[in-house]
């Protein structure tokens, strides 16, 4: 063999050496990692079965349902297994809380309530919902005491329930009525030449005005003191009903802040003791009848739901379709938002089964696309048309594209402090030219072999006939709308249009001018929906479908919006207020603000 043969022979030897170690190598990574996740999993079964277990016991006698509902409070949680609020994790669903505290009225087991809340992680209405749970369970005979070091404006309305209400003495009550507060974002977009387009119908459709002016609008202000007015009204009024004060008293210490500290609020009988946790325990425990050495059998809300028996599921069935968040187009997931594409798909399962004899659609939602609320509205045209009787419940919101979706119902109901109405859609486009050249440098030139073949792109001011052409969709849209809800509620569009305008209603006035029928909560919509469907006997099923536990644990991990939100804190408010309208496509029929109400 020539010597040029043995040196390319010992060349691709060696090269193939090479490669089989890296191949090997990458081979074995790949098993390792394979191999590790394999028992990472199984250690993590392991822990939550452990956790399961453990957390499945009996409910002793002589207990008390302990409420905290400072967190945040969902529409509905995830049906988790076990309760993981000892190891740094909780959810809590408004389901959740009213299956607690309408099933501890009936059970012997269960003594009384204790709520231990400083505020209320939910919007008025589900506030409420809470609140007029806790009245019916009082009808039971049982207890229900309240301690906190600090309350809330919601946390006090939440224990004023309470057969004893107790603060903490150097605590106090955070009473001082509803505020509004507005973000305006002209005065920046001017200093960044950002033009914003924005096509409008409704003088009260004020999503759009922080990009336009530097103040409310005297439309959106009439609104919104209307609308302030409307949910303090129902508030003050129940407070004062269940502490025996007047609503002119309730409303001076507002104004004047006179009874925040622990001893004013002791004097003017807003509390009933001053004491500290360990006072509140011993009352406890002489209202149970148990010795000071006695642990006090405290059960939440997590571990609750666990003991509370599955209704048998029955031949007539009612369907729950919940439809929470901002209505957008197309595929999502419906645990987040309302996907037209998705939620349609859901709903026809609802529909279309021969043992659901009626729907109720559980609605909280600020609206969206007016496109999705359209086909929405489409398919509950088509269960209608299949012979199902369809009964909207409205939580917080069912405000614009919310109760576009709402308005072919059967029959609606709202609670007092529901934001509903707001009747009226715009469209946005920013313009970005201005900006990428006086603040980077940056010019933007374009080849088309049309006129208008950037329209809408954001790289350049709208002329004259394409604004009148978003218009003109506008128009159609709001039309659309008119119509949609004048056959619905029985209406002319005339007299939709005189209190449509984009202008937000609360429960209370949204019933006197026909946009509701009935006040009540999702409880008194499901009776309302057998009683028209005409059955008795029924069980109740809900749609769409959620996350398996394990799919919204590991979902959280990897959340970097929940992350986000614990950074900016309430400046993540803000975030997603400009983030929505950075994102919007088409047509909008969206709530005429971002709320955060306080």
């Amino acid at each position: 063999m020539s010597n040029e043969n043995k040196q390319q022979e010992k060349t691709e030897s060696r090269a193939r050496k090479f490669w089989r170690i890296v191949l090997g190598s990458m081979v074995g990574f790949i098993l390792a990692i394979i191999i590790i996740s394999v028992f990472y999993t199984l250690f993590m079964i392991g822990i939550l079965s452990s956790v399961s277990s453990s957390d499945k016991t009996a409910v002793a006698n002589n207990s008390v349902l302990k409420l905290d509902l400072s967190q945040q409070i969902s529409e509905r949680a995830v049906d988790m297994p076990f309760d993981l609020s000892n190891y740094g994790y909780s959810q809590l669903g408004l389901n959740n809380i009213l299956d607690a505290i309408n099933y501890a009225a009936g059970d012997p087991k269960i003594k009384g309530i204790y709520i231990n809340s400083s505020n209320v992680g939910a919007s008025p209405a589900s506030t409420k919902e809470i609140r007029d749970a806790l009245l019916e369970f009082k009808k039971s005979g049982k207890f229900i005491y309240a301690y906190s070091d600090h309350y809330g404006q919601n946390g006090y309305y939440i224990a004023s329930t309470a057969d004893k209400v107790l603060l903490n003495p150097t605590g106090s009550i955070d009473l001082r009525g509803y505020a509004f507060q507005i973000m305006f974002y002209k005065g920046l977009l001017d200093k960044l030449d950002v033009d914003m387009q924005i096509i409008r119908h409704g003088q009260f459709k004020s999503a759009v005005e922080p990009y336009m002016l530097d103040k409310m609008s005297e439309a959106n202000r009439k609104q919104m003191d209307a609308l302030g007015k409307a949910l303090w009204d129902c508030i003050v009024t129940d407070m004062a009903t269940s502490r025996k004060i007047s609503v002119d008293s309730l409303n001076y210490f507002a104004d004047n802040l006179s009874a925040t500290l622990a001893n004013d609020a002791l004097a003017h009988h807003l509390v009933d003791q001053l004491a500290y946790a360990s006072d509140a325990e011993d009352l406890l425990r002489a209202k149970l009848n148990i010795s000071d050495k006695e642990n006090i059998q405290f059960v939440t809300v997590n571990k609750y739901k666990s003991s509370i028996p599955t209704p048998k599921a029955l031949n007539d069935r009612i369907a729950v379709v919940y439809a929470v968040g901002n209505i957008s187009d197309g595929k999502g997931d419906n645990n987040t938002g309302i996907y037209s594409e998705t939620f349609i798909k859901s709903f026809r399962k609802a529909y279309t089964s021969d043992k659901v004899k009626a729907i109720v659609l559980r609605v909280n939602s600020p609206g969206g696309s007016a496109m999705a609320s359209e086909n929405i509205w489409h398919e509950i045209e088509a269960a209608k048309k299949a012979g199902k009787i369809i009964v909207t419940s409205m939580g917080d919101y069912a405000a614009s594209g919310g109760y576009y979706i709402s308005c072919n119902s059967d029959y609606i109901y709202a609670q007092p402090n529901t934001l509903t109405g707001s009747i009226g859609v715009f469209g946005i486009i920013p313009s970005f030219q201005n900006t990428l050249k006086s603040n980077l440098g940056i010019t933007v030139d374009v080849a088309k072999t049309h006129q208008h073949a950037d329209y809408a792109t954001g790289l350049r001011a709208l002329d004259q006939n394409e604004l009148d052409v978003m218009q003109q969709s506008v128009e159609n849209t709001y039309s659309t709308f008119l119509t949609r809800v004048a056959t619905g509620r029985k209406m002319t569009t005339a007299q939709v249009d005189s209190i449509g305008q984009g202008r937000v209603w609360a429960g209370a006035d949204a019933i006197k001018i026909g946009l509701v029928d009935q006040l009540g909560s999702l409880n008194d919509a499901i009776n309302k929906a057998a009683q028209l469907a005409n059955i008795q006997n029924y069980s109740v099923e809900y749609y769409p479908k959620q996350k398996s536990w394990y799919e919204m644990i590991f979902d959280n991990m990897n959340n970097t919006e929940s992350k986000m939100a614990a950074k900016l804190g309430k400046l993540y408010f803000t975030y997603q207020g400009v983030e929505q309208i950075l994102n919007m496509e088409g047509v909008q029929a969206r709530l005429p603000m971002e709320i955060s109400i306080q």
